[in-house]
């Protein structure tokens, strides 16, 4: 053999033809491989492929291949809690599934992120230049500088004789219920102006609410609560539900939530007819609600300064805070679930973190908020006497002024309601009702599947329909509304503890007194039954007695045995004389 040196590379040459065959392919392998690597087209820059149909393209002009996308920090918001933990779970199909379907909720989150860039319309705010303050603006000169279609929403209905007014917008934004409390019922379209139906009642209207969508409204009157169609008929009327003060629906599980004098929240399901649940607050008088969009618990403020919050499930509520050192007037949750605000009659504007239901900070009003709302942006509205205040970032960190401020000359504000997917502000006053604009305010992409502003009479009915085949039962609600994806891991006794005090707490007083069995013939009658009730009955008489008993026994006792100390074992058969 002989050595060979070739481009810095050492060979040792065998004298076998086979050996050299070898080592000369993994030569040529390793010549060739050089060459790639030092020519312009090679790795270093782009190598140019040739079709089949004669056209060149470069590696960076193919298509790269699909990775795992999880849509990055933009998915965050759309992910739907947290990972379940499934390496305890022993049932394979059981934990092939929950895989699946964790990996088809990472998929929507991030098609979700992706499809941000396909959003026409962005949220836009008032901006001041120089010293000025944005709440120094007033709605004329918001009027001036906006478009002709955006001028047309601020307007003053003056309604003089049967206020004060309440209003509610629909779910899609397209329509406004007004509700004077002398009797007065208005349903208009007010994009177009046009008026659905009017209706006066005769009697005291307290609150009003639309149902699943803008073809049927409820209306709480003196005494019971109404149920009305578009065209202003009466459909329903709701014994059930007496001299109600305020409402709120629940369109997912198609819920109507009462409150009023009596003190008990009822849920009234307007699918079937049934009243699902009937819970008593033990409070009193309630005329404060507000529910939840995050996770369906509705909100109550009581007169002795609590929050309660509760589920239909539960005859307790879930959860109870202190609020305020007087009554509470108002209470509003935002759209995400994470801040609540309460106002009472001790002049505070508290604000409180959901996650951990600690207050974050507090704001003083002039004279005690009446009515508040939170809008789709986290912009807070308060309204106080003839004043009504936006803030914007006042629920994460403390403001420091208010964004936008509006005067009711001598007009009275009853409440304040946000314009869904507009930058709207409904105000009910004592004279009417009216509507300002607050930039910014509303979401400026809708979803046409949940809420469409524009839908055709076909579309509101395959919606109605999808919405009722997607119903929720009032079983899923609760504080956590992902708990029902999740697997509990504990073990089979701490699962039965917890099931056992769950019926214990939430057990009526019918249930709670035992049913006594009954036995063979004549022993469950009453007489039979009283004896049983007293056998473990401690009474005086009855300790009194046996104490005398005892004693008179030992008395006996003690006698008999001084007279067989006297008498001998056969005295008894000597004769007598």
């Amino acid at each position: 053999c002989h050595v060979r040196v070739m481009e810095g590379r050492v060979m040792k040459r065998a004298a076998n033809s086979t050996e050299r065959s070898l080592l000369e392919e993994r030569l040529k392998r390793s010549d060739k491989r050089a060459a790639r690597k030092t020519a312009p087209g090679g790795e270093d820059g782009e190598q140019e492929i040739t079709s089949l149909r004669g056209s060149k393209t470069t590696p960076s002009q193919r298509p790269a291949a699909r990775k795992d996308d999880d849509g990055g920090a933009d998915a965050l918001k759309y992910k739907r809690g947290e990972r379940n933990v499934i390496n305890n779970i022993k049932d394979k199909k059981l934990r092939m599934e929950i895989r699946r379907s964790e990996k088809a909720a990472k998929e929507a989150a991030a098609r979700a992120a992706r499809a941000e860039i396909l959003l026409p319309s962005e949220a836009g705010f008032l901006e001041a230049e120089g010293m000025e303050q944005t709440y120094k603006f007033k709605q004329q000169d918001i009027k001036q500088a906006v478009d002709v279609g955006s001028a047309k929403k601020v307007f003053n209905l003056r309604l003089d004789e049967l206020g004060p007014y309440s209003s509610r917008y629909s779910r899609n934004g397209r329509f406004l219920l007004l509700g004077g409390k002398r009797g007065h019922l208005a349903l208009a379209d007010w994009m177009s102006g046009t008026v659905k139906c009017e209706v006066q009642v005769k009697e005291t209207v307290r609150d009003i609410s639309f149902l699943h969508n803008e073809t049927m409204f409820a209306a709480a009157q003196k005494k019971y609560v109404y149920i009305y169609d578009n065209q202003g008929l009466e459909v329903h009327c709701m014994r059930n539900h007496i001299e109600v003060n305020r409402m709120a629906y629940l369109p997912y599980h198609f819920l109507l939530a009462t409150v009023g004098n009596a003190g008990f929240l009822k849920y009234q399901d307007s699918s079937t007819g049934e009243l699902v649940s009937e819970l008593r607050t033990k409070l009193g008088r309630c005329d404060c609600m507000a529910l939840n969009p995050y996770n369906a618990i509705v909100n109550l403020g009581h007169s002795n300064g609590t929050v309660t919050m509760w589920a239909p499930s539960m005859s307790a509520p879930v959860v109870s805070i202190f609020t305020h050192r007087g009554p509470v007037s108002a209470i509003a949750t935002d759209s995400q679930g994470r801040y609540m605000a309460t106002a009472g009659l001790d002049g505070q504007l508290n604000v409180w973190d959901l996650r951990t239901y600690k207050k974050l900070h507090g704001y003083f009003t002039p004279t005690p908020a009446c009515s508040l709302d939170i809008s789709q942006k986290g912009l807070l509205s308060v309204a106080f006497g003839t004043h009504v205040e936006v803030w914007k970032d006042a629920l994460s960190q403390k403001a420091k002024s208010p964004y936008i401020s509006h005067h009711n000359q001598a007009l009275v504000v009853r409440d304040v309601r946000f314009c869904p997917y507009e930058d709207v502000l409904g105000i009910g006053h004592s004279n009417g009702f009216a509507s300002i604009l607050i930039p910014g305010a509303g979401e400026p992409n809708f979803d046409s599947l949940e809420a469409n502003p524009f839908q055709s009479k076909k579309q509101r009915r395959e919606a109605e329909v999808h919405t009722l085949l997607d119903k929720l039962q009032p079983d899923m609600i609760s504080l956590n509304p992902h708990f029902i994806a999740n697997v509990d891991t504990a073990s089979k006794d701490v699962i039965a503890e917890e099931r056992k005090l769950f019926m214990e707490e939430n057990m009526s007083d019918k249930q709670r007194k035992k049913r006594e069995k009954r036995h063979m013939r004549g022993r469950d009658k009453i007489g039979k039954k009283q004896k049983k009730k007293q056998q473990n009955v401690v009474e005086e008489k009855k300790h009194d007695a046996r104490n005398h008993m005892a004693a008179e026994g030992g008395a006996k006792s003690g006698a008999n045995s001084g007279k067989s100390a006297t008498r001998a074992v056969l005295d008894r058969f000597r004769i007598r004389e």
